[in-house]
């Protein structure tokens, strides 16, 4: 089994449904082919192939899924690419993103996205199950959010790692975890006041 990814130029974001066969269509872009050959040329044990100037596959190991990943992403967002993740589902624009520079979204699943745009961050909630047990955004060494599940709805904590506070509450409903880890990417702490919070 091969792990895969898909880059390719987007005008503007585009949902992870509609990714999955949007690269088929693309137009020809040269920052694809120059995407390619500044990978091979960083990764040169890693398969990497462009289709033309259309679209660019890289193919790895499962067991490097991970680390690859991370490098692919960065990669291709220097180059003002997309990049579509088949096995998750999840898509990779180049924005909106959040107000932190640096911020990196993680998950239990193995994703590490350094400047992650918003919509991946909300894709990313929607996929929490067994086998992707929390998700979190980190500002290091300042705050984080972080969520989990659990029986009944979702474990919601935050962080100000400035003050050493942790912050812990209950929510039952996804669409309003989403809307807090929207709003604290974004710099705004109203999430705080909606909530009653242990800690």
């Amino acid at each position: 089994m091969t792990y895969e990814l898909v880059i390719w130029h987007e005008d503007a974001p585009i949902a992870r449904d509609r990714a999955a066969t949007a690269f088929e269509e693309a137009a020809p872009d040269p920052a694809v082919a120059a995407f390619a050959k500044e990978f091979a040329e960083r990764f040169p044990d890693v398969e990497v192939s462009a289709e033309g100037e259309r679209f660019a596959r890289v193919r790895m190991a499962p067991e490097r899924a991970d680390e690859v990943s991370a490098q692919v992403y960065e990669l291709a967002k220097a180059f003002g690419l997309t990049c579509y993740d088949p096995h998750r589902g999840l898509v990779h624009n180049l924005g909106p993103t959040g107000a932190y520079k640096g911020m990196q979204l993680h998950t239990g699943d193995g994703v590490q996205v350094v400047d992650p745009d918003l919509g991946l961050v909300r894709d990313v909630l929607e996929r929490l199950s067994d086998q992707n047990p929390f998700a979190a955004l980190v500002v290091f060494g300042q705050h984080f959010i972080q969520v989990a599940p659990e029986p009944g709805g979702y474990e919601l904590e935050y962080k100000d790692s400035v003050q050493g506070k942790l912050h812990r509450t209950h929510v039952d409903d996804l669409a309003e975890v989403q809307r807090a880890f929207d709003e604290y990417a974004r710099d705004d702490r109203a999430f705080l006041g909606r909530h009653t919070w242990e800690g």
